[in-house]
């Protein structure tokens, strides 16, 4: 009976950690570039995967020769969860920021931070395979805001 006990714990058990470890697994569509076309020309977002735990990105326009970085980013599982830590140019102190995953599905990866000044919710809605649409909101000064990147795969 001790063995059966201690067999069903570590089916358990694994069922339960191979379910975190594919949070990350299952934000891997956002792996490769992707364009944002402005007015004022295109901002690029670039993910790889650094291991089976963590993903890293920039945020970055390109000027002439020039990349001018914006913002670098963490997609971290941790302890069981999934974090977004970006650390972004001229803001917090030059600090990372992590926003803790609130809904995943295989289109959504919605994070927050609800003591973040703005914005506290970050999210990303995949469209399809090559279009996605990146979001920032929260309360700014007092109003409700919120900033909308549509983005195409590029690579």
């Amino acid at each position: 009976m001790k063995l059966f006990l201690v067999a069903m714990v570590l089916v358990v058990f694994c069922s339960w950690t191979i379910g975190f470890e594919n949070q990350i697994k299952n934000a891997s569509w956002l792996i490769g570039t992707w364009e944002n076309k402005t007015s004022r020309g295109s901002i690029y977002e670039t993910w790889a995967k650094v291991n089976d735990h963590e993903f890293l990105a920039k945020s970055y326009a390109l000027k002439e020769k020039d990349t001018m970085v914006f913002e670098q980013i963490r997609l971290v599982q941790e302890a069981g969860k999934l974090f977004y830590i970006p650390t972004v140019k001229n803001q917090n102190g030059g600090l990372p920021v992590r926003f803790a995953l609130k809904t995943m599905n295989d289109t959504i990866l919605v994070f927050e931070n609800p003591q973040h000044d703005f914005p506290q919710v970050i999210s990303y809605a995949k469209i399809d395979r090559d279009h996605l649409i990146a979001e920032i909101s929260g309360v700014k000064n007092g109003q409700q805001r919120k900033q909308t990147f549509p983005m195409q795969r590029i690579r």
